[in-house]
């Protein structure tokens, strides 16, 4: 078959005042027409610097990148914005924020047409073939808010091949959806792409993504590291000259080893594990209470008959919840459940329309704006779902803003990055970081303060596996170091098997 994408030894490397980040390296791939490949790698690897190179967002520092016959890095700002307009259907990561908030979704999908010049009619007909395509020819009239997340992101898709594009490209489709809705929506995207009969490239850290793949490709460290068929299996490992193995980050992070190991011969086999070096060098152990006991656990926080709605939409109905210190607790559900909304609550942000929220016995729908606010900048830590980060500041520097307005001096401030695996980023640029380098990020700078209370809202859904454990074992640590109680939702299995507690909702 003919090469649709031929990228050969691609460098991008960033220059900036803190000093050069390289985030591809040599980068080398072929995708054929109308073939689908899938693109795995962890947080940072050059994924998505890697997909708005072939999107002509961005352009390599050195290289040569072909996308049907044409070299990307020589056209014109003009013939780019061409490419990208009439070869080029994007989906991003953010889907709501393609989304226009006024615009129903036949109105979404048909957008892109108009721009180009269709008739009323020639859109309307396309909008209500691709809806019916994803399952949505009901929801023709919706308007982004009153449709679920996993409904938003297949009009999202659909939007962008509405314009019938060559060659469709999908930042982190799902990583802000739960395992069912993922799985409808890669079916979704793997039924819309062969229809189309478009090349596809889809970068992501879910191993879901596979299942509609021709070939699957691994980056580690802005490279290619592996490629295989369309089914993720057991990640293979390069034999490099003299001996060297790159073990596979997420297995190091599930052993615990990170320093040091030794290798012995069992059989044929060879087995790796932790030296004897590594309770020395390797992450510090979390503080053990002064009583030599357990801590009591005691109740922080309290959903009472909490009911929320919006509009003509219930979201919680007589919900009843405690949170309690020295527990990791998994708020689960589909999207739409009210996940988002109980965190919001418990962080003061909102307040019900019936029932209570207490925390550390303080009834938050008795305070003004202005008293919550004091109380959550004292008492609770919060993640979201966007980072909310200051991006001309450094990830150390970011970290050291949220101790400092909390009169707390900057001591814990590296300590923490080096928990959530950025030691090494710690005095780069927030706007030069991958999407999941700023999610760890705000994490630490929720953590650092060590609060009584953290919510975090899917702190794992932009991580590859090795920083989800990590992440996870982070809070597990923070609640059983500190006592504090820590809230997430999330769909995470890997996040919610080292909870303590899950509290299902919908």
């Amino acid at each position: 078959m003919i090469a649709a994408i031929e990228v050969r030894e691609v460098f991008r490397v960033h220059q900036t005042p803190e000093g050069d980040a390289a985030a591809l390296q040599g980068l080398s791939l072929t995708v054929r027409e109308r073939e689908t490949v899938t693109v795995l790698g962890p947080s940072g690897s050059g994924k998505s610097t890697f997909l708005r190179i072939l999107a002509g967002l961005d352009r390599p520092s050195a290289g040569t990148v072909r996308v049907f016959g044409t070299e990307l890095a020589k056209l014109p700002a003009r013939d780019v914005a061409r490419y990208r307009t009439r070869s080029v259907g994007y989906a991003d990561q953010h889907y709501a924020r393609a989304l226009a908030p006024e615009l129903t979704a036949r109105e979404l999908i048909s957008l892109e047409l108009g721009l180009a010049g269709a008739t009323a009619a020639e859109r309307e007909r396309r909008a209500d073939e691709l809806l019916d395509r994803v399952g949505l020819s009901d929801r023709r009239h919706a308007h982004p808010a009153e449709l679920s997340g996993g409904e938003q992101q297949r009009v999202a898709v659909a939007a962008s091949l509405a314009h019938r594009p060559r060659l469709f490209l999908a930042d982190e489709p799902t990583g802000e959806l739960d395992a069912a809705n993922a799985r409808v929506v890669y079916d979704t995207i793997g039924q819309l792409i062969r229809a189309e009969r478009c090349t596809a490239v889809i970068v992501s850290h879910d191993p879901e993504s596979a299942s509609i793949a021709d070939r699957v490709v691994r980056i580690r460290d802005g490279r290619v590291s592996e490629e295989s068929g369309g089914v993720a299996g057991e990640e293979a490992i390069v034999l490099g000259k003299g001996g060297w193995l790159r073990l596979p980050e997420e297995l190091l992070r599930r052993s615990g080893i990170r320093t040091h190991a030794t290798a012995r011969m069992s059989g044929q086999d060879i087995v790796v594990s932790g030296g004897e070096a590594e309770a020395e060098t390797g992450e510090p152990s979390a503080p053990k209470p002064v009583s030599g006991s357990e801590p009591q656990s005691l109740l922080v926080g309290a959903a009472r008959a909490v009911t929320k709605g919006y509009a003509a939409r219930r979201v919680l109905d007589g919900l009843e919840a405690e949170f309690r210190s020295s527990t990791l607790t998994a708020v689960t559900g589909p999207s739409g459940s009210g996940k988002t909304t109980l965190l919001h609550l418990l962080a003061g942000l909102e307040l019900p329309d019936s029932g209570g929220i207490d925390v550390l016995g303080t009834d938050l729908a008795q305070l003004d704006r202005a008293a919550r606010a004091d109380f959550r900048r004292d008492h609770i830590g919060y993640v979201g779902q966007q980072p909310g980060l200051v991006p001309t500041l450094s990830a150390l520097e970011n970290v050291e803003l949220a101790l400092a307005l909390r009169g707390l001096p900057p001591t814990d401030a590296r300590e923490t990055l080096v928990a959530v695996g950025l030691e090494d980023r710690a005095g780069q640029r927030v706007s030069r970081l991958s999407t999941g380098e700023r999610g760890r990020v705000a994490i630490a700078r929720a953590l650092a303060p060590r609060p009584e209370l953290l919510l975090a809202d899917e702190p794992t859904s932009r991580l590859d596996q090795a920083n989800a454990i990590a992440v996870g074992t982070l809070f597990d640590r923070l609640a059983r170091a500190f006592g504090a109680a820590v809230v997430c939702a999330t769909h995470d299995p890997l996040l919610i098997e080292q909870a303590d507690a899950t509290l299902q909702l919908g």
